[in-house]
């Protein structure tokens, strides 16, 4: 019988996303569903703006929002050191790709995850991306080769898929065509894995069968 599937998209540089990790993998384990993990890099100029038009308004919630993020973290046990710079996370996205096509993804998303957020990893450097890579088993070559080649043309492609089905930040979720964004959506998540006709009561009559 055919595992049901969760979708999720999500992006190294992001803390929402480094905090919900655990929870969602646990998906899989108590509920029985199949992840399917695809990266969507946030572009931060696009949505944020650049540091220069950033207002005191604007600085207040990124203080909150590392804060916010940095409580959840500390539940769990977790390092959280906020990012030094603006990351370009597309090497370390090429990355997720390629360690799931190589049967490395767990070892390699939880080590990016760890190590960005401990300041013990530039995300952006390819160099450092195919050390990882390399740590947990793979080609760095081959990895390398993957980069120069197809995996921008499949990065952009997921990417605009995502958008096409209304994702626009991270961690998000998508079960049976239905999209949940942010960790705190995880509970919700997990009643519509359990009950998953209650998306008529949730969202309309349209979704009704």
């Amino acid at each position: 019988m055919e595992k049901p599937r969760v979708r999720i998209y999500t992006d190294y540089k992001s803390p929402y996303a480094y905090v919900a990790n655990k929870r969602l993998f646990e998906l899989e384990e108590t509920y029985g569903v199949e992840l399917e993990w695809l990266p969507y890099t946030l572009r931060i100029p696009e949505f944020m703006g650049t540091v220069e038009e950033r207002t005191p308004h604007f600085w207040r919630k990124v203080r909150y929002a590392y804060m916010d993020a940095r409580r959840f973290a500390n539940a769990q046990g977790l390092t959280m050191k906020g990012p030094r710079r603006i990351y370009d996370a597309f090497y370390a996205s090429a990355g997720m790709l390629f360690a799931q096509r190589h049967g490395l993804f767990r070892r390699y998303h939880d080590t990016v995850f760890r190590k960005f957020w401990n300041h013990e990893l530039e995300i952006d450097e390819l160099a450092e991306i195919a050390g990882v890579i390399t740590a947990v088993g793979g080609s760095a070559d081959a990895f390398e080769a993957y980069v120069r080649g197809p995996a921008r043309a499949e990065h952009d492609r997921i990417i605009d898929e995502a958008e096409a089905l209304g994702v626009f930040g991270v961690p998000s979720m998508m079960f049976n065509g239905e999209l949940f964004w942010g960790g705190d959506r995880i509970d919700m998540l997990i009643e519509r894995i359990k009950q998953p006709e209650t998306i008529a009561i949730a969202l309309g009559s349209r979704h009704r069968t």
